[in-house]
């Protein structure tokens, strides 16, 4: 299982054109952050934090609860945590989704969602929470179809109006089981 480290460096690749977290002992993680989409203090080094370790437990034991295999649930763990430092302000694309809600869903950094859009549903974890809208991270390995040319890949982040969303934390929350005899 991968553990957080001080010794872990976030650092943009011009080469690979993306965002890299450097694990150590050769190990490099490429994330889907190309250099259009990150605030430019990311083109530095910069140290994996305390708080990136903190949002990492937080994500990877949601993250958990998901029928993902391990490498899997690191990798998306390590998106999300990369999308939530280092992602550009965005405005919010609603657009792309069906009203599900009233928007008062008292939403917190880790919980899942349900966003529906055209003829598909998917399941997301939201990384920063908003007034109005959050940004959200597509948890399917599968490509959550926006339109007909558009989708968001594994692990790829979007902002979303809180109207758009359900919550979904129910679908995977283990449910204790009182035995009697």
């Amino acid at each position: 299982m991968l553990k957080p480290s001080d010794k872990w460096t976030w650092y943009y690749d011009d080469t690979e054109g993306h965002l890299m977290l450097d694990l150590g002992d050769g190990m490099l993680f490429k994330t889907n952050l190309p250099r259009k989409l990150i605030v430019e203090c990311a083109i530095g080094i910069n140290e994996f934090s305390v708080d990136d370790a903190s949002a990492y437990q937080t994500y990877k034991e949601q993250i958990a609860h998901l029928t993902l295999s391990e490498p899997r649930q690191a990798e998306l763990a390590l998106y999300c945590v990369a999308a939530k430092r280092f992602h550009k302000p965005v405005q919010p694309k609603s657009w792309f989704f069906d009203s599900l809600s009233n928007g008062e869903l008292g939403l917190e950094e880790g919980d899942f969602v349900q966003l529906s859009a055209a003829n598909n549903s998917g399941i997301f974890i939201v990384l920063e929470v908003g007034e109005c809208a959050s940004l959200c991270v597509s948890v399917s390995l599968e490509a959550f179809e926006l339109n007909g040319s558009k989708s968001l890949a594994f692990g790829q982040a979007i902002k979303v109006m809180h109207d758009r969303m359900l919550s979904a934390n129910h679908q995977f929350q283990v449910q204790p089981i009182a035995l009697v005899g």
